[in-house]
């Protein structure tokens, strides 16, 4: 009995653009993860390392019209894209909690397929705690890690 459930080790490539009136703030991150696919759903999970040695687990669930990332451990959130609406979420950070606001304008995802790595984008404008928005890019590449 098959459910049509699928299990993947995946490299992930995850590179940010934040747009801060012209200056350009790039981030890049390279992890090992687990990819489920299961019906319209793909759900990524790896942990990232931060500087202070702590482990923060990350999950991103994706399906076609919606994202939803969520991140637990020293820092907390859990951050919805949704293409034009806004959505608000607080990021709990060990500095204090910041209230973020974020307006998706485009989600385009290709799935990992036999033939071809996976790739999500979602530009999106931040505000946080209130403040000017920012425009931001994020951008996923997930390899099957026996291929990478």
């Amino acid at each position: 009995m098959s459910n049509n459930k699928q299990q993947t080790a995946v490299w992930i490539e995850l590179h940010t653009t934040i747009n801060d009136n012209g200056q350009k703030e790039f981030h890049e991150s390279k992890q090992t993860g687990t990819l489920y696919q299961k019906g319209n759903i793909d759900v990524l999970t790896f942990e990232e390392v931060l500087e202070d040695a702590s482990v923060v687990k990350n999950m991103i669930t994706i399906q076609r019209e919606k994202v939803n990332l969520k991140r637990s451990g020293n820092v907390t959130m859990n951050q919805q894209f949704h293409i034009n609406q806004t959505t608000e979420n607080v990021l709990k950070h060990p500095y204090g909690n910041i209230h973020m606001e974020t307006y998706t304008t485009a989600i385009v995802y290709e799935p990992l397929s036999s033939t071809k790595n996976g790739n999500l984008q979602i530009a999106y404008d931040l505000k946080l705690n209130g403040q000017d928005a920012r425009q931001q890019t994020l951008d996923l590449v997930i390899k099957e890690e026996d291929k990478a």
